[in-house]
């Protein structure tokens, strides 16, 4: 099997992921979907961070709400890499998003700045320091892909494109579905929901996990107490796709690529 590992990520880039849920033992259900291995650490006031592992390469993570928080569904969170959180939080609010947490330094890993879109969809940045973030991409049980849900297409490109340099393309006949370019690197891509969609489904961001067999795959899920709430589906590449939720409510993508894509360093 093919593995692409990354040492460092450009800045834009999408670098990681973690779930933040109401019951930590998710964990065992994304342990046992995608062969990952956990790894513990205490966050304080008896909370535990877990890191997922594959191949001993750090993958994603996963963590229990806080009581503060209890009442916010379960969800994964995207991270994109970025040089300068200060200077970003100023941009982010400036066009029309909003800061969540102002940055913060996470020991000697990183500094982190959480933060809303003008829709609503969170997402936070990340400025590495000791942890670059995934140390796998485009490989069975690692991050492939990162997806927008919105509502206003129109501004979130305006968004995003402000404040990130990314550039856009509507996928060939696939008038809802827009391609996220970084630095000449696809990056992700941003569903364009129709009122049916938006009138239940706020704007969120949600992470694409490669597997091997995506059939094989959809069965486990359903297996461990997930469910396959779309697909399994063929894109346009031939790249075979499902959305599920875990027993908790979160939803992520499984997708089982017809042709990875290469990680190939960046110089900056």
């Amino acid at each position: 099997m093919i593995r692409f590992t990354v040492t460092k990520y450009p800045q834009g880039a999408f670098s990681w992921v973690d779930c933040s849920t109401s019951d930590a033992d998710a964990r065992h259900f994304y342990a046992s979907l995608l062969g990952w291995d956990i790894e513990e650490a205490p966050m304080g006031g008896g909370l535990t961070n877990y890191t997922f592992l594959r191949d001993g390469h750090r993958i994603a993570a996963l963590s229990e709400l806080p009581p503060q928080m209890a009442h916010l569904p379960p969800s994964w969170n995207s991270y994109v890499t970025v040089d300068d959180v200060d200077v970003l939080a100023p941009a982010v609010q400036k066009l029309g998003g909003t800061v969540l947490v102002e940055p913060f330094d996470i020991s000697d890993n990183g500094r982190l700045l959480m933060c809303q879109d003008p829709q609503g969809a969170a997402i936070s940045f990340w400025q590495p320091i000791n942890h670059i973030g995934a140390g796998l991409v485009n490989t069975p049980g690692a991050l492939s892909w990162n997806e927008l849900w919105t509502a206003d297409l129109p501004s979130s490109k305006a968004f995003y494109g402000a404040l990130l340099g990314w550039a856009f393309e509507a996928g060939p006949g696939v008038p809802v579905y827009t391609t996220i370019w970084n630095q000449g690197r696809r990056n992700g891509g941003i569903l364009s929901m129709d009122e049916d969609m938006a009138a239940e489904t706020p704007p969120m961001w949600v992470p694409h996990v490669s597997v091997a067999d995506i059939e094989a795959a959809a069965r486990r899920v359903v297996q461990l107490g997930g469910t396959v709430h779309v697909g399994p589906r063929t894109n346009a590449d031939a790249n075979r796709w499902l959305l599920f939720a875990d027993p908790q409510g979160a939803l992520c993508y499984l997708m089982q690529l017809n042709n990875p894509e290469p990680w190939l360093e960046h110089s900056s």
